[in-house]
């Protein structure tokens, strides 16, 4: 637990200075009620970072490896899946900020692969702007791990030395990465997603049969 929110902390700050270097993307977003997701992360992440701390550590062991694979199918397949879905189910606002609320709280619990999914979730509503869905990605991450970040700091969970080490690598990584991506064509970016969370997803599912045995 005191890992968990340790390395939340240091990756807050890097979050919001990769979030600035895409502001200029935010502006396709404005139509698509931003700030209402903004709110909703912001609930999400208190809400994860509380069931963290009043839950054993293992309580998602065996789910985040699934989460992880659908996340990475939907990224990836995203766009097909999109028209498919639309034509049997409409998909509005409300159902964005119940699955971005539940992203959210997974985010402030665990944190691994909910970028992934916020992009896939971004994908299936039918976004297409990557650098947009990017900057929205990292922004919203940022605010739900801040929050998270809060509850931690007041139940003492935080390793402050470790975390203001990490933070200094986190926020260099944080612009440099996001300007570069910004320079890398749209299809190669979805293809470092992709493979990024194919990663995961096998990692955690290792970790999850070792955790079984």
């Amino acid at each position: 637990m005191a890992a968990n929110a340790s390395s939340t902390v240091a990756l807050v700050p890097g979050s919001f200075a990769s979030a600035y270097a895409y502001r200029h993307d935010f502006a396709a977003l404005e139509s698509f009620g931003f700030r209402n997701w903004l709110l909703v992360s912001l609930a999400g992440g208190v809400t994860g970072a509380i069931l963290l701390i009043a839950t054993p550590n293992t309580t998602f062991v065996h789910i985040i490896p699934w989460l992880l694979l659908l996340a990475t199918l939907a990224f990836a397949f995203g766009n097909a899946f999109n028209v498919w879905l639309r034509r049997r189910v409409q998909i509005g606002a409300p159902a964005l900020l119940v699955v971005l609320f539940a992203v959210s709280t997974y985010g402030g619990y665990f944190g691994g692969g909910a970028g992934m999914m916020i992009l896939a979730m971004f994908s299936l509503y039918g976004l297409t702007d990557i650098h947009a869905m990017n900057g929205a990605k990292t922004l919203l991450g940022g605010a739900l791990n801040a929050m998270a970040v809060i509850v931690f700091i007041a139940a003492h969970q935080v390793y402050w030395r470790q975390s203001l080490l990490m933070m200094v690598a986190s926020i260099a990584g944080g612009l440099a990465g996001a300007t570069l991506a910004k320079r890398i064509p749209r299809e190669t970016i979805r293809v470092v997603v992709i493979s990024v969370g194919a990663a995961m997803t096998v990692y955690f599912f290792r970790q999850s049969i070792l955790a079984m045995r």
